[in-house]
């Protein structure tokens, strides 16, 4: 009994995390055990030293339930969030808050046979900064770009491990459990925890960054394919334009969508003589893409005529993808997430007149299009997000009282 206690202890966690705040009746339906089952374990978790009472539920009519949720500094998260040339760390409590804050690095993922080794050092010195036992931290959380079979713990386009997985190897120098997940996928579990799909059954979550990635939620979950590699929306063949995609074809979605894309196409204007306050604002170089792509996005948002046009057309080009996708999947919402995501509003007119042109009205009509209010955060909030999906079944800590951690500033 003491095993099956264990694990509905970590059940019980993984669905406060997710919750915030969660009465006995709702933890007992969410986990499907007896409500005296999750009384009892409720005040194990209490006298732990990991849940607290929050007082009573707002009155419906009749007695108002006590609430309960997880005490934020009980367990740790080390969540990353990867893309081809950058790389985010951060420690975040139970509440989504960071302990210590996203720290930015560049790990090029392309011919770099360093890149994992990188990472894992990286991590482990963050970890031995922050000064959190390794009990306490439930795991890492990575998302990152490429082939990625969660399953496996390999990454098919990046991040070679050789005889090993990354998973495993990360595992190996840090002494804390790895998980690893696309970062469209990443994303959209972020979106369906969190975010704008939250209690949405069918959702696809665009993540528009130096690729334009895609996570399908059907049927209240991440889908992931038969090899954890569905969503490759970007490699939609939607153009006979001969440009060459970073997958080796030509055509796709990417080669006119992406942020990459879309600062190229503002240095190309500038060199013709485009009026535009970018001219002063981009390098052109490879170093600086990140600022030049948050350029584009922020002059954009200003008003800058220019980068609003360019905006404008990636925009309706996503919004011809995402007709393709409302005819195949019907889903209920369809979010823009991902780094792409600050220009906010700047994408809804263009998208929503793709659709217009190129969708059914009927299977249109009732799929909502919504921009990501976690934004940029989206990929360490669902790194996170992933740790404890993994949690409810195989939690590895003896969950125990702590002391409360003094993080390393």
């Amino acid at each position: 009994m003491a095993g099956k206690n264990l694990t509905y202890k970590r059940k019980i966690i993984r669905q406060l995390y997710f919750s915030g705040l969660l009465s006995c009746a709702e933890v007992a339906q969410q986990i499907e055990k007896s409500l005296s089952l999750v009384a009892k374990i409720l005040n194990e978790l209490i006298a732990d030293g990991i849940v607290i009472e929050t007082g009573h539920a707002p009155s419906s009519g009749g007695r108002r339930p006590q609430m309960y949720s997880l005490k934020k500094d009980v367990l740790y998260i080390v969540s990353v969030a990867m893309d081809q040339y950058f790389t985010r760390i951060g420690i975040m409590d139970m509440h989504n808050n960071y302990v210590l804050p996203a720290e930015e690095y560049e790990i090029r993922l392309v011919d770099n046979p360093k890149a994992l080794s990188h990472l894992a050092e990286i991590i482990e010195n963050k970890i031995t900064a922050s000064g959190i036992s390794r009990e306490q931290i439930a795991g890492i959380g990575i998302g990152m770009p490429g082939f990625v079979d969660p399953q496996q713990g390999v990454n098919y386009t990046f991040l070679p491990s050789g005889s090993s997985s990354i998973t495993g190897y990360i595992s190996e120098k840090t002494g804390v459990p790895t998980y690893i997940e696309n970062d469209s996928g990443i994303i959209s579990l972020a979106e369906l925890r969190f975010g704008a799909a939250r209690n949405c059954k069918n959702a696809m979550v665009i993540n528009v960054g130096w690729g334009v990635g895609l996570g399908m939620i059907l049927d209240g979950a991440l889908f992931r394919g038969d090899n954890g590699f569905a969503g490759e929306f970007s490699h939609i063949p939607l153009f006979d334009n001969g440009k060459l995609c970073s997958c080796g074809k030509s055509g796709c979605l990417e080669t006119e969508t992406s942020l990459f894309i879309i600062v190229e196409k503002a240095l190309e204007g500038i060199r013709a003589g485009r009026v535009t306050v970018l001219k002063q604002l981009l390098s052109g170089k490879e170093a600086d893409l990140e600022k030049d792509a948050e350029a584009v996005i922020e002059s954009a948002r200003k008003g800058d005529r220019f980068a609003i046009e360019l905006l404008s057309e990636a925009g309706y080009n996503i919004g011809r993808g995402i007709a393709i996708l409302i005819h195949l999947l019907n889903p209920r919402i369809v979010v823009l997430s991902g780094r792409g995501a600050l220009a906010g509003k700047i994408w809804e007119a263009p998208i929503q007149q793709a659709l217009n042109e190129h969708c059914i009205p009927r299977l249109a009509a009732n799929t909502e299009i919504s921009i990501s209010t976690l934004g940029y955060e989206a990929e360490l909030i669902g790194s996170g997000a992933l740790v404890m999906e993994q949690f409810g079944e195989q939690g590895k800590l003896a969950l125990k009282a702590k002391k409360p951690v003094k993080v390393a500033s």
